[in-house]
């Protein structure tokens, strides 16, 4: 009788055990991030989508959306700048929540990560000095620069796709000062942030942009298999709805790129 009620003693808390495990296995990331009060969002600066005001605060498109987002879940939405290269690692050993920064949804992307659907229309373009714009029509043009770009980035991939030397940086906009600086003669960037940081009346009045190397869509990034994609793909469809997502995007210049929810 002895080993028969140690037996049933044991089969019981095997039971607990398993069934305590199967709940922590199966919670799904809008309760942990509810759980835990922050949705933690990686990103890069990227304007305009994340960057920082002269107070030090993320705004941008992406980031405005996020705050709403985090508004929604009844959370603080927290910022954090992640090394692009490595952003799936950082979702996956929860330094993060959400990749959420003008992020292109590539095969190798879509298949690491549970993907939003697409909320903006992008491409990557070649950015050169003004006074060397006009020689710069076609690929073949710019074959003959030294080119920067974002390690881990959409540019990487156009400059490997189309045979061009670069170094790999940190970000896009380090990738822009090289070649302010003269370090490289090219980089490539978003059109999106393209259109925010270089040109007349920015802070690299004297960089333009000139071939359009690929056309790409923006997703937002979760843990594979999470509940927050969709969450978030919800979210935005409402703000598409009542207006406030184009409203957000008019505010950073992006309304143009918005696809509709």
């Amino acid at each position: 009788m002895k080993r028969v009620a140690a037996l049933l003693m044991t089969l019981v808390l095997m039971s607990l055990l398993l069934a305590g495990c199967g709940k922590k296995g199966a919670q799904k990331d809008v309760d942990y991030i509810k759980d835990k009060g922050t949705l933690i969002v990686g990103i890069t600066d990227f304007a305009p989508m994340d960057y920082k005001d002269d107070s030090g605060k993320w705004i941008g498109f992406d980031a405005d959306l996020a705050r709403k987002v985090a508004d929604s879940l009844g959370v603080k939405c927290e910022f954090v700048e992640i090394d692009w290269d490595n952003k799936v690692l950082e979702l996956n050993n929860k330094s993060i929540d959400v990749v959420w920064n003008g992020m292109t949804l590539t095969p190798e992307v879509t298949e690491a990560m549970e993907c939003t659907k697409a909320y903006l229309n992008n491409a990557q373009v070649v950015v050169v000095s003004k006074d060397i714009a006009d020689s710069i029509k076609t690929t073949a043009d710019a074959r003959a620069l030294g080119f920067a770009v974002e390690a881990g980035s959409a540019g990487e991939e156009a400059a490997k796709e189309n045979g061009l030397n670069f170094i790999s940086v940190t970000s896009q906009a380090d990738a822009v000062m090289e070649v302010q600086a003269g370090t490289s003669g090219a980089c490539i960037i978003d059109l999106l942030m393209a259109g925010a940081m270089i040109g007349d009346g920015t802070s690299y009045p004297n960089l333009a942009h000139t071939v359009e190397l690929t056309t790409e869509e923006y997703g937002i990034g979760c843990r594979k298999g999470s509940d927050l994609a969709e969450y978030i793909n919800k979210q935005l469809k409402a703000y598409y709805d009542d207006g406030s997502l184009a409203q957000t995007a008019k505010t950073y210049g992006v309304q143009d790129a918005l696809i509709a929810q």
